[in-house]
């Protein structure tokens, strides 16, 4: 058994770059930053931050809500696998990049205190929410508010 899973959550770092490809398939790709904080040692010692960068690569429905949604700076979540692929430059030179193809992405940060929740190609215009054709989760929140718009047996 193996297992492909890497979970990100940083700021991205330029605005997507969208491509369509044949059959209105749409790929957007972009790098993100996640910074490892420095501190000081018991010694007094100053280790400064650590920034990676990371290729990220997704394709149909979460590119065309990356497309709308997403651009330099804005915080995501990313869950995705690596892939490695090669080519040969103009020298003929064998070259190599690593990238993480995302299977869910999580706009985060503030818009109008809504969830953006980004996954696959099926939307859901209540939750604002983007999800898996196969997905068996359910949502067990109720409404707090009666007809009346008025608070209804709330806990506190």
């Amino acid at each position: 058994m193996s297992v492909n899973k890497v979970i990100l959550i940083g700021n991205v770092g330029k605005d997507p770059d969208i491509r369509y490809l044949d059959n209105n398939v749409c790929v957007a790709s972009f790098t993100l930053a996640t910074t490892e904080r420095g501190y000081t040692t018991s010694a007094g010692i100053q280790i400064p931050d650590k920034t990676e960068w990371h290729n990220i690569v997704l394709w149909r429905g979460l590119a065309k809500i990356t497309e709308q949604y997403v651009k330099k700076g804005t915080q995501v979540y990313i869950e995705g696998k690596l892939r490695t692929r090669s080519w040969d430059d103009q020298n003929g030179i064998r070259r190599y990049t690593t990238e993480i193809y995302a299977d869910n992405m999580e706009l985060l940060g503030r818009r109008a205190d809504q969830s953006n929740t980004v996954s696959g190609n099926n939307y859901n215009p209540a939750q604002n929410t983007y999800a898996q054709p196969t997905s068996s989760v359910q949502s067990t929140t109720s409404n707090p508010f009666d007809e009346n718009n008025q608070i209804d047996d709330l806990p506190f």
